[in-house]
């Protein structure tokens, strides 16, 4: 890790300034009332104009601000600052056109950033490829169990601009912050904060892996207490090194193995802490048991761990670690167990929506029947399949890019048996929870872990996840 001088986000004086806003949806609507509350002459700029951008419009302008619906492209004039919704990629014509005129461009989470007082909050950040909204959301209760105000707030749902200036007052925030929110905050600091894993992901918006590591590890500049990566994942402490941070800022690792000094791991079923205890080289503290992560599957273990560094981080006691992961529930579709059927487990993680996900998802069962498919963006299966090919006992596949899973099953699973699912209506879930009931044996789990994104056949994974869990509720049912 580097250390040097860390540049810090200088107070910016809104009132007057031409201020373009790109994107209404989730935060460019509060973005723009907030920009025209400070003062600011907003414009908002957007490349569509369906029904809901319209009334989304009418509301704006009802307060002053000017919407141009349809023209996401042309930089209007006059403009002081852009701040953008975190899904416009790079490239646009918009950006060129900022960069020649020399505009800045900053993210919602930048603006919430400066827009911070002087007594705000810390923020204790966390980013990767899957795993964020769940440590979060563990790190908050966490947080909570030590008696501190918190909440979990940016890429999760809850608005850091809400946070940062509404009412409530925060001792500190647990932040979930996307590739694409870090490409757009330039100037964000954290107290400290954690890269989870990388895999390749959202490539057609970063560019290159190169781009999208950089991104992530934008989490590390400036931190002042603990840079967190995941020690069996080389590119995470690769970020750490990389990293400029504050004098004494220290590097700390998680693993689901035995932690050495400065690191966070596991022995015989206990989750302990090497890195924030006196003499680290001989002693470690006991923060919770294996049992006490719900579910206890190892990628959550890891969750875990990456939640308890930071937390601990923050000074939190280890009692506090265990109180905050037993109260701690997931969010549906991780991982959740929906029933037993005739001694079969059904596992739903419609969440699973990528090969790295759903690679951590297959290493917490054995024997597995598997569920999987939908739309691939551009994914390949080969090295998923290779690694989970002992475990499996069948699959099921269904949606429209199963063949690229069926293609890498022949060849690297060409002993598993496969049913392919040709339909996309809305009770082909239903077929595929009947097929792999079939294939399923006592003792074996038939998981939803798709690997892939749910568009082609539904609204979002949580709908293709409710289909599941109705389909083996239907199951239990026709039994009973």
């Amino acid at each position: 890790m580097g250390s040097g001088q860390v540049t810090t986000s200088e107070p910016f004086d809104f009132q007057g300034t031409h201020v373009t806003v790109a994107g209404l949806g989730v935060s460019g609507v509060p973005a723009a009332k907030v920009l025209h509350g400070l003062g600011a002459i907003v414009t908002v700029v957007n490349d569509g104009a369906d029904e809901r951008a319209r009334a989304q419009a009418a509301d704006l302008e009802a307060l002053g601000v000017s919407v141009r619906l349809g023209d996401g492209e042309t930089l209007p004039e006059g403009t002081e600052l852009i701040v953008t919704a975190p899904g416009w990629q790079p490239d646009k014509p918009l950006f060129a056109a900022a960069e020649r005129a020399g505009v800045p461009v900053w993210g919602d989470v930048e603006l919430a950033w400066r827009l911070r007082g002087p007594d705000a909050a810390d923020w204790l950040a966390v980013t990767g490829t899957n795993g964020k909204t769940t440590t979060v959301q563990m790190l908050a209760s966490i947080l909570k169990a030590a008696g501190l105000r918190t909440a979990a707030v940016g890429n999760i749902g809850v608005s850091l601009l809400d946070a940062v200036l509404g009412e409530e007052q925060y001792d500190v925030l647990a932040v979930e912050l996307s590739s694409y929110q870090l490409h757009w905050a330039p100037s964000l600091r954290a107290h400290s904060a954690a890269v989870l894993n990388l895999a390749p992901d959202h490539l057609d918006w970063h560019g290159s892996m190169k781009a999208y590591a950089a991104d992530k590890g934008r989490i590390y500049e400036g931190n002042r207490v603990a840079c967190v990566y995941n020690v069996a994942d080389k590119a995470t402490e690769d970020l750490v090194r990389e990293a400029d941070v504050e004098e004494g800022c220290r590097a700390i690792g998680f693993t689901l193995g035995t932690p050495g000094p400065s690191q966070l791991g596991v022995v015989e079923g206990i989750l302990v802490d090497r890195a924030f205890v006196e003499n680290r080289h001989k002693n470690a503290q006991e923060l919770a048991e294996v049992a006490d992560v719900n579910p206890p599957a190892p990628h959550n273990i890891a969750n875990a761990l990456a939640a308890a560094a930071l937390a601990r981080a923050y000074g939190v006691p280890a009692r506090a670690v265990r109180d905050g992961l037993r109260a701690f529930t997931p969010d549906a579709h991780r991982i959740a167990h929906v029933a037993d059927v005739d001694g079969v487990a059904y596992v739903d993680d419609s969440k699973a929506t990528n090969t790295h996900a759903a690679e951590a998802s297959l290493a917490a069962y054995d024997p597995i029947v598997w569920i999987a498919g939908g739309l691939a963006k551009g994914a390949t299966f080969d090295e998923l399949v290779a690694k989970s090919a002992k475990r499996l006992r069948g699959a099921v596949l269904i949606g429209a890019d199963r063949a690229l899973i069926w293609e890498a099953l022949a060849r690297h699973a060409p002993q598993v048996p496969v049913v392919d699912l040709d339909r996309t209506d809305t009770g082909a879930m239903r077929a595929a929870v009947q097929e792999a009931r079939k294939l399923a044996q006592p003792g074996d789990t038939v998981l939803l872990a798709p690997a892939c994104a749910s568009m082609d056949m539904f609204a979002n994974y949580n709908k293709r996840g409710d289909a599941f869990a109705d389909a083996v509720r239907e199951l239990g049912s026709a039994d009973g």
